[in-house]
């Protein structure tokens, strides 16, 4: 079950980053962030209203709650501004790193994945830095901001699934309520900051909303499901499986978009899929 919840949680994802990042080509990505987290928010105490699920949340909800936003929220704008600086597939390779941190605070807290799943661990990480596609060309120069943003993206991104997954045992609804208001907090004051023109350009037509919508509820659907993963299985294991989401968007722009997989991608979707097999066992 914690297996299929993870794979659930990366299959949302993956599609929720792909319709981000089509909107961003015509909306700000600020506002898109912003505007997306605030219907998660809404679909979250929708949720909590209907299953009279209310319960206040505890010091420790509480508290990773707002790490998450704050985490995620960064992690977020740092990679699309490292996207928009340096070259896409080394951004992209540095920021799935963020699955080492949960990982590393599963085994520190006392997991013991097996053999078969240590190997699986190994093979579905390197298969997922892989299938983002770190290739560069010769002598192509890189600007160190751009490997700066996306080791901060990747620490943002890490720290939030540390922290949906730090209150096993709590109630999820809370955490994700928390986690959404922080989101929306933290998104509105950095959209106000940007200035008139700014919030001009983030105003948004009535055909952007199912876009927004499918971002906002897919995002907050992956971060449920995950965070039931973790309460279910190992973190070491279920933040992997959980990481194959960049695996996913690829594999939404090649067949919604055409946009071809390089051959580094399809090594690194073969390894990412015998990790995944390991796992399984």
């Amino acid at each position: 079950m914690a297996a299929l919840l993870a794979l659930g949680s990366s299959l949302l994802w993956g599609a929720a980053d792909f319709s981000g990042g089509l909107l961003s080509r015509r909306r700000p990505v600020l506002a898109v962030t912003w505007a997306s987290q605030t219907i998660a928010l809404l679909a979250v105490v929708l949720y909590a209203t209907a299953a009279q699920d209310w319960a206040r949340p505890g010091g420790t909800v509480f508290w990773y709650g707002m790490v998450a936003g704050v985490t995620g929220t960064s992690g977020l704008l740092a990679f699309y501004r490292a996207l928009s600086v340096g070259p896409m597939g080394l951004v992209a390779a540095i920021a799935t790193t963020a699955v080492l941190l949960p990982v590393l605070a599963g085994i520190l807290r006392g997991e013991q994945p097996g053999a078969l799943q240590a190997a699986g661990i190994a093979l579905t990480v390197c298969g997922v830095v892989l299938a983002s596609g770190p290739e560069l060309r010769s002598g192509q120069p890189v600007r160190r901001s751009a490997i700066g943003l996306a080791l901060l993206a990747a620490l943002g991104f890490g720290g939030c699934l540390w922290a949906l997954a730090a209150t096993r045992g709590q109630d999820v609804a809370m955490l994700l309520f928390t986690q959404r208001s922080t989101n929306a907090a933290f998104g509105a004051a950095l959209l106000l900051g940007t200035g008139t023109a700014a919030r001009s350009a983030a105003r948004f037509t009535a055909g952007d909303l199912p876009m927004l919508a499918l971002i906002g509820l897919g995002d907050i659907a992956a971060n449920a499901t995950y965070a039931l993963a973790t309460r279910a299985g190992l973190v070491s294991v279920v933040a992997v499986l959980a990481s194959l989401y960049p695996l996913v968007t690829a594999l939404l722009a090649r067949f919604l978009l055409g946009e071809r997989l390089r051959p580094v991608q399809q090594v690194g979707a073969a390894t990412a899929l015998a990790g995944v097999l390991l796992l399984a066992t």
